[in-house]
């Protein structure tokens, strides 16, 4: 292991989903290291209400802005590299990696990797609107790895959305919900999804691999993984 090494932690979108992935990166760095050990982080968690307002307003700018100003205190506290805690907000990854010196740990590339692994060049996804709808993730998945990206249709995501900020952003997980997503991922199968990507941090909290017939790709769990592999020197980033 290189000499304490710091894993800035940029969380808080949402505190839910950053629970979930303090909790995933200290099991699997105790598990690779062995005894007591703990990741060596550091977090700085927004008021995620202010991001999810600049969301909403489009401005993402904005949002890039706080974030930014967010990673240069990490980079200047002695972190050597950054994980953005949320898919969503990977919109802004350009802003982020443009105002530090550090590497950002794409949440898409590990995700891409356990899918070309796992043999398959087509998948589902499902996410906020923005990271079903725009670019900045499907578009990447598709041009930098050759994946193929099917979502849910125009009746479903607005309510594959609402669950996630109604509900498990404010760590409510209703059964309801999931039987809502089952359903909706069956329909992704049906259409031809070899397997399918929880591609918001705050879906493992509901469903997982019981709750469809293909693989799903966790992209909390494997972001959390890339981060284990830099931090224990397992990667050339």
């Amino acid at each position: 292991m290189r000499e304490q090494q710091l894993l800035g932690l940029l969380g808080g979108m949402s505190w839910t989903s950053t629970a979930e992935y303090y909790r995933l990166l200290n099991t699997l760095y105790a598990e690779r290291w062995g005894g007591l050990h703990s990741a060596p982080l550091l977090l700085h968690s927004v008021d995620f209400a202010e991001i999810a307002a600049m969301q909403q307003a489009g401005d993402w700018n904005g949002a890039g802005q706080l974030l930014a100003e967010a990673a240069r205190g990490l980079e200047q506290a002695g972190a050597g590299a950054l994980l953005l805690a949320t898919n969503t907000m990977h919109r802004v990854a350009g802003q982020i990696e443009q105002a530090v010196n550090i590497p950002l740990l794409h949440i898409v590339d590990g995700t891409a990797q356990a899918i070309q692994a796992a043999g398959i060049d087509r998948v589902g996804l499902v996410a906020t609107a923005f990271t079903m709808e725009q670019e900045f993730y499907t578009g990447r998945l598709r041009d930098k790895f050759g994946i193929e990206v099917l979502v849910p249709g125009d009746e479903d995501r607005p309510e594959v959305h609402r669950i996630i900020y109604d509900e498990l952003c404010r760590n409510d997980v209703r059964p309801e919900s999931r039987e809502v997503y089952r359903e909706i991922l069956a329909k992704l199968v049906a259409r031809g999804a070899q397997g399918i990507i929880l591609g918001c941090t705050e879906i493992t909290l509901l469903v997982g691999p019981e709750d469809t017939t293909v693989p799903v790709f966790d992209t909390t769990r494997l972001h959390a993984q890339a981060a284990t592999d830099w931090l224990l020197g397992d990667t050339t980033t």
